[in-house]
């Protein structure tokens, strides 16, 4: 009985901390877009949709639903099933040079705006190479995306 009693109380210190490190995982939408929602639940109102790429924190896990942030701080509700683990990354600041290449040196192809999302592809010395959903590529310094 005694040895019943200790392996389920290490049985429950390991659900706790696999739990715990669960809490500030990264999350990428893996569809067209998700409904953010102040409660988990469909039947919760939604105070705003993300698009594809967009990257969330866990905060809190609660079965098919788990309570998240964004890269400014704010919090909502989303269905798990519309997420993955795949690294994506979003602009942080107001605009963005995204480059051909992992340097200043290398030539502009577009300016991304503060809130782009981007699937990351690649890393090198502090540069990310980031593709939208559009199919636009290039590189980021790393100190601009979240």
């Amino acid at each position: 009985m005694k040895k019943l009693i200790l392996n389920l109380s290490i049985l429950f210190f390991l659900l706790l901390s696999v739990s715990a490190y669960a809490k500030g995982a990264r999350y990428s939408v893996n569809t067209p877009f998700v409904n953010i929602r102040n409660g988990p639940g469909s039947q919760f109102e939604v105070l705003w949709k993300a698009e594809k790429n967009y990257p969330l924190e866990l905060i809190q896990d609660k079965g098919k639903w788990a309570l998240f942030k964004d890269f400014e701080g704010y919090k909502g509700w989303v269905y798990k099933p519309l997420l993955s683990k795949t690294k994506s990354a979003i602009i942080k600041v107001g605009k963005c040079n995204v480059r051909k290449g992992p340097s200043k040196k290398y030539k502009i192809l577009f300016i991304a705006k503060k809130g782009t999302p981007f699937l990351v592809v690649d890393e090198k010395n502090g540069w990310y190479k980031l593709k939208h959903a559009d199919g636009d590529t290039g590189w980021a310094k790393k100190n601009l995306l979240w």
